[in-house]
């Protein structure tokens, strides 16, 4: 039995629609899997153990031309079941016997649930699941080392997303004091390689024996390193669902993007958003995606300890 998984190209979306090729996994443990990923988010899926083939593809200038070429890697294949999770035409371009395609948002639903409809489980969602080797498990234990560390993701894709560097600062010197709510913790910050200039001085804030830097790493040996850290804080972005989707318990910090679609999924997660909702944020005179700053300064430092403190009790922590 073959399958073809389609994922999307966006690391958050990749990791929120996860869960559906968890249950088809765990439906047919013998069937052999062929995933399709942009090149951002493909490498997440380097450890599923029943993967086949990882295929890379691209937008490239030629409008669509990135479909054509993985039709020709996946058109002279029999699928018994293809999964498109990005309402492409490619379903209905390849030989196969079953195709399941993620349906269009009727109304406001979270991605999970918007991806579990694809399997018939909008009601009963398949919770996001990503998959790391021993080998890489083994390697962040050596990283991470003993003792609690806490996770603070600084960044994001874009800045009105980010809460300001200096209330990070401010969040940290409290974690690090010996009555914080994991005393002894050490602090990682983590970010993509392109972003370690947004990321630095949240880092250099942390004396050097209390600080890991993760961010010069695989997106798989991030995977991994997140699933041995105590908690994770940070803004909306793929590396806080990924660290939801490892299990670490995780509290996101929204202002301009919908915690009703995009929140942090999972029973070991919370979060804290801006007074404003996001209407509010967007519909601001002079609001431009590109050149706007923070939208997140309604948050306290005050806000995000205290709803790390009840996060880390609930979760037993």
């Amino acid at each position: 039995m073959r399958i073809l998984f389609v994922s999307s190209n966006r690391i958050g979306d990749a990791v929120l629609s996860s869960g559906v090729l968890a249950a088809l996994y765990e439906r047919y443990p013998d069937a052999r899997f062929t995933i399709a990923a942009g090149a951002v988010s493909a490498p997440l899926f380097e450890d599923f153990p029943a993967l086949e083939r990882l295929i890379v593809f691209e937008k490239q200038r030629t409008r669509g031309l990135h479909w054509v070429d993985l039709w020709k890697q996946t058109a002279f294949s029999w699928w018994s079941i293809v999964v498109d999770m990005r309402r492409s035409a490619i379903g209905w371009m390849v030989p196969r016997h079953r195709l399941y395609r993620v349906p269009k948002a009727d109304g406001p639903i979270h991605r999970v649930a918007l991806a579990g409809a694809a399997i018939g489980r909008a009601l009963d969602p398949p919770a996001p699941t990503l998959w790391v080797s021993n080998e890489r498990e083994e390697k962040a234990r050596t990283l991470i080392g003993e003792g609690p560390v806490i996770a603070i993701g600084p960044t994001a894709n874009w800045q009105g997303k980010i809460w300001p560097a200096d209330r990070f600062i401010d969040l940290i010197g409290r974690l690090l004091d010996n009555d914080g709510p994991l005393p002894g913790a050490r602090i990682a910050v983590i970010a993509a390689p392109s972003e370690r200039e947004l990321a630095e001085p949240v880092l250099q804030s942390i004396p050097e024996d209390r600080r890991i830097a993760l961010m010069d790493m695989a997106l798989p040996d991030i995977v991994a390193a997140l699933k041995q850290c105590r908690a994770y804080i940070g803004n909306d972005s793929g590396l806080m669902h990924i660290a939801a989707a490892v299990g670490t318990p995780t509290l996101g910090l929204y202002g301009p993007s919908k915690t009703e679609l995009y929140g942090p999924w999972g029973p070991h997660t919370a979060f804290v958003r801006t007074r404003e909702s996001y209407d509010e944020l967007i519909s601001q005179p002079g609001y431009n995606r590109h050149t706007t700053g923070s939208l997140m300064t309604s948050i306290t430092v005050d806000q995000v300890h205290e709803a790390l403190t009840d996060l880390l009790k609930r979760t037993g922590d």
